[in-house]
């Protein structure tokens, strides 16, 4: 029954506008993971055991109404995960999801979450994330600020100014601690 539950996952998969994108999500949890297996075994693996997945992989989907009316009860997401966002790259990879919410602007590829982060809004204004970037847990990403490309946020940082590429932040309010292979000590 379970196998027959996850092939309509795989069906609606393989007709999605978005199948390439869900893919190389697909491609990062597995490499993540460490986890070896080929389509469309290690989507059912990753719906089965990774609830952040399936949240992933149902926004990706969209506005399928019956299919997620149906699947939501069969396959649940994470109730505490939410994703807001309207444009996400591929590669999202969502890690304990626990609490946590998505609400940016924009996202690049192959970012990373952690468990109780807030990326959301300050008023009408959302963060834009770029590419490589991990946040993890605890952070908060808030307002109309931009993190450059290959930007790691750490654990229960606050950032509220822009976070320019290749670097570490951490702090309330975030600082910089690390800027390519260096060590520093700069205020954003």
């Amino acid at each position: 029954m379970i196998n027959l539950l996850l092939n309509i996952h795989i069906f609606f998969y393989k007709r999605s506008p978005k199948k390439e994108i869900i893919e190389i999500d697909v491609e990062h949890w597995k490499e993540i993971l460490q986890w070896e297996g080929s389509y469309p075994e290690i989507i059912k693996k990753l719906l089965l055991y990774k609830p952040e997945f399936r949240n992933l992989f149902y926004y990706r989907l969209g506005g399928i109404r019956i299919f997620s009316a149906v699947m939501h009860k069969i396959a649940p997401p994470l109730p505490t995960l939410y994703i807001w966002t309207e444009n996400i790259g591929p590669g999202l990879f969502i890690q304990h999801g626990f609490a946590t919410v998505i609400a940016a602007k924009k996202i690049g590829k192959h970012c990373f979450v952690n468990q109780q982060v807030t990326i959301g809004y300050n008023g009408n204004y959302a963060p834009i994330i770029g590419d490589n970037v991990t946040i993890t847990c605890g952070a908060k990403v808030i307002g109309n600020v931009k993190v450059g490309n290959n930007v790691k946020v750490g654990a229960n940082a606050v950032v509220i100014k822009d976070v320019p590429d290749n670097v570490t932040v951490v702090g309330v309010p975030a600082y910089i601690v690390k800027r390519g292979d260096k060590r520093v000590n700069e205020k954003l």
